[in-house]
């Protein structure tokens, strides 16, 4: 028999055996689902001259400071325009205590991105389906006991074809407004009550909160984390994103505040606790991260992301259209935009991709503005031949 100073090895096969097990577990991919097996490599950065970048900082600065922030006071939040990862343009405004405007906002400020939350959501799924977990057409009735809307496929929540009704307005009708309601609560009344589908499923596309809703609670149910603590594990943490987060109770006193344009605080509702159509916290710094990480493979593989850049709504012409979980805007010169707006409360939202040029626009604002749509579209054209045209998707 082998021996180890003296002693029989298989004495130790168990003590080894524990050790062995440790290593992996801290080395692998835990469940397959959350802890990312290879640390996450940013792209490099696209090569630009010294001479072109400060061409282009200078237009895009010149642009801003002629546009959202012209007048002093009026825009409070933070904006980053980057081509290839390189940093344009970024300047923050306003504070984050209006009336006493003690505590400026500042670049590690996390301000509610609102619906552009819905890109991360569609991506988590997307991570689930990597890893055949989840199918783009599997049924919903296959993971919510009860539900009454037979037909709805996981593919239709993410295109907005599943012909729900919002539950932004049907909630907003209940007599119990003054709970605040969790993403289970709203599904259980939906079963209860069963409130009127809008259209057959896959007929036409119709923008739905409660899709997104009913996303993030199946991530959770496929999982077994948490909403917030799956894309705490399989992005935030892997990207970097220090200063991102998903809103939940215990986040009331770090969650920054918004405000109404008069400086009147926006106070907290029935609907501040549901999570995947909106409710993520980030800063501009922290989105150009995930931004970056989407030119690579390493959240979901290329032909995943191709899907999500896909238009999947013809019903009607024109340029709109929906992808997984990302707008698209379809030009007749063949470019397309992909971005996701957001309002929610006082805050509003332009997260906008240019692949061609390799150009991300985000705008975050805690106090509410439409100007940061104007603003966000019509700097477009700065970077290629993409018009002047306001986009008006705010959610």
């Amino acid at each position: 028999m082998i021996r180890l100073r003296n002693k029989p090895i298989c004495r130790f096969i168990p003590v080894l055996f524990l050790l062995l097990i440790s290593t992996l577990d801290s080395c692998v991919w835990k469940d397959n689902s959350t802890t990312h097996p290879l640390p996450y490599i940013a792209p490099p950065l696209l090569s630009l001259s010294s001479q072109e970048k400060l061409q282009l900082s200078e237009k895009v600065a010149n642009y801003f400071k002629q546009s959202l922030l012209r007048f002093d006071g009026l825009f409070s939040g933070g904006v980053l325009v980057a081509k290839g990862g390189n940093i344009l343009f970024e300047h923050y405004a306003g504070y984050a205590d209006y009336p006493t405007k003690s505590i400026p906002l500042q670049e590690d400020t996390p301000l509610h991105i609102a619906s552009t939350s819905k890109t991360f959501t569609a991506i988590a799924v997307l991570q689930l389906i990597e890893q055949q977990k989840l199918s783009l057409e599997d049924s919903l009735s296959s993971f919510f006991k009860k539900w009454p809307y037979p037909g709805i496929t996981i593919k239709q929540l993410l295109t907005h074809r599943s012909g729900l009704p919002n539950y932004v307005y049907f909630m907003d009708a209940n007599p119990l407004q003054q709970h605040s309601y969790t993403n289970q609560e709203v599904i259980s009344w939906m079963i209860e009550h069963q409130p009127a589908i809008h259209a057959r499923p896959d007929t036409r596309f119709e923008y739905c909160n409660t899709n997104y809703l009913l996303l993030a609670s199946l991530i959770e149910k496929v999982s077994g984390y948490s909403y917030p603590e799956f894309l705490r594990r399989s992005i935030f943490d892997f990207l970097g994103m220090k200063n991102t987060f998903v809103f939940q109770e215990a986040d009331t006193t770090r969650a920054t505040p918004s405000f109404a344009n008069a400086n009147r605080q926006w106070l907290w509702d029935h609907l501040d606790y549901t999570y995947g159509d909106k409710n993520i916290y980030s800063t501009p710094r922290d989105l150009l991260k995930w931004d970056q990480a989407l030119y690579t493979q390493q959240l979901v593989s290329d032909s995943l992301l191709s899907l999500a850049f896909s238009p999947y709504s013809f019903e009607k012409p024109g340029q709109n259209n929906y992808g997984l979980g990302f707008r698209l805007k379809l030009l007749p010169n063949q470019k397309k935009i992909i971005y996701h707006f957001g309002r929610w409360h006082g805050n509003n939202a332009a997260f906008t991709r240019l692949t061609d040029e390799q150009v991300t626009i985000i705008i975050l604002g805690n106090k509410f503005n439409r100007q940061i749509y104007t603003a966000a579209s019509r700097s477009y054209g700065l970077f290629g031949p993409y018009g002047g045209e306001q986009q008006r998707d705010e959610e």
